[in-house]
């Protein structure tokens, strides 16, 4: 069914608390992880990319805060997200979202597969005459 007015406002906040509430632990995580930079440990490949996109996150929210705090500037979102697919901070994606990327990469990867296999057979193909 349809969801009401009412109802969809209070997702949308709730969408932007959960979001503020994601950032501001992985934040915190971060902040953790610049201390032991700081104090000469190394990072995990995994600890490193969390930290680079926490660091991005951050960058992002700068705008997105003008779109937070301007009034009535929300309704514009939709159009900057059009434009600048990317200005959201990760924590404040959708799941249709997460998903379409998910899409978009796996589709990519599939075509260079079988750019590989396609490859790799006329290679395959070359050698053979060469010997025979």
């Amino acid at each position: 069914g349809r969801k009401s007015l009412r109802q969809k406002i209070v997702d949308e906040l709730k969408h932007y608390y959960n979001g503020f509430h994601l950032l501001w632990i992985d934040t915190k995580v971060a902040a953790r992880m610049v201390w032991r930079l700081l104090h000469g440990q190394v990072l995990t490949r995994r600890e490193r990319r969390r930290l680079l996109r926490t660091c991005a996150d951050l960058f992002r929210l700068v705008p997105f805060l003008v779109f937070v705090i301007v009034p009535f500037m929300e309704f514009l979102l939709p159009v900057f997200l059009k434009l600048f697919p990317e200005m959201l901070p990760s924590t404040f994606e959708t799941e249709s979202k997460k998903e379409e990327k998910q899409k978009k990469k796996l589709n990519a990867k599939l075509e260079l597969a079988k750019f590989l296999q396609e490859t790799i057979a006329e290679m395959a193909k070359r050698n053979k005459a060469d010997t025979g």
